[in-house]
């Protein structure tokens, strides 16, 4: 009993600490995109390549796991895939908006968690929840019409990272309440899942990459990155998903903001105005307020335990 009790203790520390982890990771995923765009995988052909190595990687758990797969609540596989294809769009965002933009306007998620549990699942909604609501919207106005213009996302890039966001708490929700797989099946439905949702955009973006050029480092780039970000991270990030809150989730994540925006400043010299690093900060503020509500409960839990 007294193991039992030390796992379950150890158990969310660990999946908060992979959570972290994948976010500072998922930091740095910019670069891999835009090199394969400068190689000449434009538009969601380089998400495409990246996604479908991942899934290829994956595909030999996912066969050892087959019954597991074939088992499965096809919500719950849904639920992964969608997950993806949010991640796609996320992805794809990077090839036409700048990184920080991109990935603040992602990490809106504990808002949209928020209002998907008040409106969709009809759960009750504190006033710390409606205050993350509240400013986070706040936010994204500040963010979006910091050039005083109308406060809507500019360009293609903003818009997909604003869609993925909002599809990522969708997707995470439905994994929490009815995914049960290991980590392996999960990514590897979760890679399949974009890369079916690149495979579609791919086209429509931009035409397709003509051949006889180098395909040595464009392959090495979407092996290394497939294996990577979307193997082993995103196989931590799926068993880490499962055994968090879905607003937690969203919040340990943003290491990512910290380590994308600095990555950016540093290496692509992109940089947020006064009224953008506002706009950001209202938004890391909401994820803040949309997790402390849960975070009271369970060390009230704790105490009336003891």
């Amino acid at each position: 009993m007294k193991d039992e009790a030390m796992t379950n203790t150890q158990a969310p520390l660990m999946a908060s600490l992979i959570v972290v982890f994948t976010g500072a990771i998922w930091g740095f995923y910019w670069i891999p995109v835009r090199a394969l765009a400068e190689l000449g995988l434009l538009g969601a052909w380089g998400t495409l390549a990246i996604t479908a190595a991942a899934a290829m990687l994956l595909s030999p758990v996912a066969y050892h796991k087959r019954k597991q797969l074939l088992q499965a609540d096809p919500l719950a596989l849904a639920s992964i895939a969608l997950g993806g294809a949010a991640f796609a769009l996320y992805s794809i965002g990077f090839v036409y908006g700048r990184v920080a933009i991109i990935i603040l306007l992602y990490f809106l998620t504990p808002v949209w968690s928020a209002l998907i549990g008040r409106y969709v699942m009809g759960w009750p909604i504190s006033r710390l929840r409606l205050a993350a609501i509240l400013v986070g919207l706040a936010g994204l106005f500040i963010m979006l019409g910091a050039e005083g213009e109308l406060p809507l996302p500019r360009g293609m890039g903003e818009w997909m990272a604003l869609a993925a966001g909002i599809l990522w708490s969708i997707g995470t929700t439905g994994m929490r309440a009815k995914s049960d797989l290991t980590p392996g099946p999960s990514a590897f439905i979760f890679a399949s899942g974009a890369a079916i949702t690149a495979l579609i955009l791919a086209p429509i973006f931009s035409q397709l990459p003509s051949g006889g050029g180098d395909i040595v480092k464009p392959l090495g780039w979407a092996l290394a990155t497939g294996g990577l970000w979307w193997g082993i991270s995103i196989a931590s990030l799926m068993w880490a998903t499962v055994r968090l809150e879905p607003a937690r989730v969203g919040l340990l994540l943003m290491s990512e903001v910290v380590v994308g925006a600095a990555s950016a400043a540093l290496i692509a010299a992109e940089r947020l105005s006064p009224l953008e690093f506002v706009g950001g900060a209202l938004v890391l503020c909401a994820g803040v307020l949309e997790i402390w509500p849960a975070r009271r409960r369970c060390q009230d839990t704790a105490i009336s335990g003891t």
